[in-house]
């Protein structure tokens, strides 16, 4: 959704200006399952981690695609997977709970394939898994939702929660500023409360309101839909006769949150979202609603997972570290998209 690692800008699809150039490039499909015309020019150049290198088989398991992150996620991985010709790419469903991915992870495993990438229905349930395949030695490349336990994972690459949280107050405050608004009234819409990131996201916000003298006046925990998005919002607005201003933690939860803010009839305040959809996007681009921006928390993470798994199974580190091999905990920097800055993202959007 904030742990120990560098900050690294999904602006450039993952490691900031210091670890891509010409030999590693990490680029994301966001819709299709088939690569892109830049994946698979990426993927074939000369030189470097592009190079094709041992054949490797990448096994990976996902959430079923029930939220347009989520659907992303799969579709980003597969697309990546499909840019190589040294790699293959074997899907196991993650069924309904963290219970079935477990027992169909379990079973990925007397597979023995080179290298597994997948995102748990729970990080804290999948932990045991994690450590299961890390001891019979086909490295795990954990995305977004953490083991608790570091030897439970090869890799882990995460979006940055706590950041997305600071983005958004910061952003908030500028505009408190802006405006002369010295006492606003400040709403949020967060995700599954019961989830880390969820709770991540909220100290973020909450800690950086506070260091500028705000407070949080009311806050409803929905379900990352956009059905639950609307119920909330809907009681939100009940509760808060005046708004200045509202962070929604997710952009499909977000269309649940418009469809109530105009039902609602209510424009006296701005909207912040998260993740960066491409309607959010295009929503904060024709200006024509109170969301005027959203952070980042981009599913392209899952294309710079199966390149790293990849480089990982083949023992190859990246051409453009010193170091001789990837490294352990990889967190994307969060990053404000408004009106002004919203075409560069677009590609970026699920």
């Amino acid at each position: 959704m904030t742990q120990h690692s560098r900050d690294l800008s999904r602006r450039r699809l993952l490691f900031g200006g210091a670890a891509v150039g010409a030999g590693v490039l990490l680029a994301g499909c966001t819709s299709n399952e088939q690569p892109t015309e830049a994946q698979t020019k990426a993927a074939s150049a000369p030189g470097g981690n592009n190079e094709p290198g041992k054949r490797v088989t990448v096994g990976f398991s996902a959430p079923a695609a029930d939220h347009g992150w989520i659907a992303a996620i799969t579709n980003n991985a597969k697309a990546q997977a499909a840019a190589y010709s040294d790699v293959e790419f074997k899907t196991v469903e993650a069924g309904a709970d963290a219970a079935a991915q477990r027992a169909a992870l379990s079973t990925l495993i007397s597979q023995r394939p080179d290298v597994i990438v997948l995102l748990p229905h729970d990080g804290k349930e999948l932990n045991a898994f994690g450590l299961e395949a890390m001891k019979t030695g086909i490295p795990v490349v954990n995305l977004d939702r953490a083991f608790p336990d570091a030897r439970a994972y090869r890799l882990q690459i995460k979006g940055d929660n706590y950041g997305m949280g600071v983005a958004a107050a910061t952003y908030m405050v500028e505009q408190f500023k802006a405006k002369g608004i010295s006492n606003p009234v400040v709403a949020e819409i967060a995700g599954m409360d019961e989830l880390e990131l969820t709770q991540e996201r909220s100290k973020g916000f909450a800690d950086t309101l506070t260091a500028n003298g705000f407070r949080i006046a009311n806050r409803r925990a929905a379900r990352f839909t956009a059905d639950s998005g609307q119920q909330e919002a809907s009681q939100l607005l009940q509760a808060l006769p005046k708004i200045d201003a509202v962070w929604n933690h997710d952009d499909d939860q977000g269309i649940g949150v418009l469809a109530a803010i105009s039902q609602a009839n209510r424009t006296e305040f701005f909207m912040v979202g998260g993740a960066g959809s491409k309607k959010a996007m295009e929503d904060i681009q024709a200006d024509n609603t109170v969301l005027k921006a959203t952070v980042t928390y981009s599913p392209s993470m899952a294309s710079s997972a199966i390149s790293l798994a990849r480089l990982i199974a083949q023992g190859r580190g990246m051409s453009d570290l010193v170091e001789l091999q990837v490294p352990k905990e990889i967190i994307l920097a969060s990053e404000t998209i408004t009106k002004e800055n919203a075409s560069n993202y677009l590609k970026l959007g699920f």
